[in-house]
């Protein structure tokens, strides 16, 4: 008699070669969650919390020609780019957000956070959460991944930037390559002088999807508790 994980990948198998037929994908199966939370650099900052407000799962690589213009501007390196293209992977959208803040009267809006130039943000992290469709017993549960990017990197990669022309549809990705960011690159005019700032526009996790059903221990409320205040 099989045991418990065999079982479980025995099924996941037949549902995936279920999906292959109907030209689905086994993101297609689950509703998400996600939140978008700014860590700064002073311990008695409180960090930022946003809720996305919409998850779009897809499955097709679509930003395959931005990921290898940033292979071109070096921002990283073809072989880690070519091999995260080949793989099976979720690409989970996230234009839109809600701040979680407490004193905050929160509304739905596009994404449009400014991030550089600035000296106060530690990182930037993401939580995400899935639950099966249909089942309303069923609570969202934390997927088991990283989505963690340092300003040290998302500052270097910035700058190279800097040089560009273009004013939106940039991108920029953490060394893991599981969280590209969108960023618009725009002047601010003041009296006294012109600077190039850059605003976050949108974010995209990159998930493997045999990845989809490894989740971690706790809820929804537990692990974002240490971030409201």
């Amino acid at each position: 008699m099989a045991d418990g994980p065999s079982r479980r990948q025995a099924t996941l198998f037949r549902l995936r070669a279920q999906l292959r037929k109907k030209r689905e994908s086994l993101a297609d199966q689950f509703d998400f969650k996600m939140y978008l939370i700014i860590l700064f650099k002073d311990p008695k900052k409180v960090p930022a919390l946003f809720e996305i407000a919409e998850v779009v799962p897809v499955m097709t690589n679509n930003y395959e020609e931005s990921i290898l213009r940033g292979v071109k501007e070096e921002a990283y390196s073809l072989e880690s780019s070519l091999e995260l293209l080949e793989k099976d992977v979720v690409q989970f959208h996230a234009p839109r957000y809600q701040s979680m803040r407490k004193d905050v009267i929160g509304c739905t809006q596009e994404m449009d956070f400014f991030l550089w130039p600035r000296n106060d943000i530690e990182s930037l992290k993401c939580l995400l959460f899935s639950k099966w469709k249909g089942d309303p017993d069923d609570g969202y549960k934390p997927l088991k991944a990283d989505f963690d990017y340092n300003h040290v990197d998302y500052e270097r990669q910035l700058v190279r930037l800097l040089g560009r022309r273009d004013k939106t549809g940039l991108i920029i990705n953490n060394p893991a390559q599981s969280m590209f960011m969108f960023v618009d690159r725009q002047h601010l005019q003041t009296s006294k002088s012109k600077a190039i700032v850059f605003k976050l526009s949108s974010l995209c996790l990159y998930l493997p999807q045999d990845q989809l059903t490894h989740w971690g221990p706790g809820t929804v409320d537990e692990l974002l508790a240490p971030y409201l205040h």
